[in-house]
């Protein structure tokens, strides 16, 4: 151990919400491959997405990918959007299954990715949220939800409010993580710590099967013999 306390990362988050924007009544987070809702009035109550990436940013990649357009151009291309199309947001192949028909049928590709939009949002509010009121003040956290304006105006709409994406949203885990420590640490004591600990593992490992090029092609020819004796 390099001397420094784990912090769970959920509670991390709140603490950095508590403490740089108190008053927060619900976190929403979007990452790379999950999705949380943190309500945070009345005691703390966590839903997470689960072993599906439907509803984050990863859904949001493959969808791009369909659509043939980077995924740094959805957010302005979705605001262009005239109209919106119902997609699946479970899972990316039924996804997939939706928008195929309507980029055959030459569908604007700025109503499919304002529709993917949607699909997150209905993702995250109906399929975590489960019928619990999303309400009060309402904190936009993780990657999709920071670099996307037209995504957070999505869960806008959607619930009636107006949200916050705080400064150095994507760094509030770490920033919880150091509000929560009890004591302070030199940062190249840290990484002297790190290089004694790769030092001083003890790792388990067996014998190779070949030394060397030549034990291999032995070991080839003999195989063969048996192969051979066998038949």
């Amino acid at each position: 151990s390099v001397g420094v306390d784990f912090i769970q990362e959920v509670y991390a988050t709140r603490v950095a919400a508590n403490t740089f924007i108190p008053g927060t009544d619900v976190i929403i987070e979007l990452g790379g491959e999950d999705a949380k809702i943190l309500f945070l009035t009345n005691g703390l109550e966590v839903r997470m997405n689960g072993t599906c990436a439907g509803g984050t940013g990863a859904f949001i990649d493959q969808m791009a990918t369909l659509l043939n357009v980077k995924l740094e151009d959805m957010d302005e291309l979705a605001k262009q959007h005239e109209k919106t199309y119902t997609i699946a947001s479970r899972c990316g192949v039924f996804a997939k299954t939706d928008i195929q028909p309507l980029l055959n049928q030459g569908a604007r590709k700025s109503d499919i990715a304002e529709s993917i939009f949607n699909a997150v949002v209905s993702q995250t509010v109906a399929g975590l949220a489960q019928g619990r009121e999303i309400e009060g003040q309402i904190v936009y956290l993780g990657g999709p939800l920071t670099f996307m304006s037209e995504l957070r105006n999505c869960f806008d709409r959607t619930l009636g409010t107006k949200g916050i994406c705080p400064e150095n949203s994507l760094y509030y885990v770490a920033c919880g993580a150091a509000l929560c420590a009890e004591k302070t640490i030199d940062f190249d004591e840290v990484i002297e710590k790190v290089k004694n600990y790769r030092g001083s593992g003890n790792f388990a490992f067996n014998q190779p099967l070949f030394k060397n090029e030549r034990s291999t092609e032995n070991s080839a020819t003999v195989m063969q013999r048996l192969m051979l004796s066998r038949r």
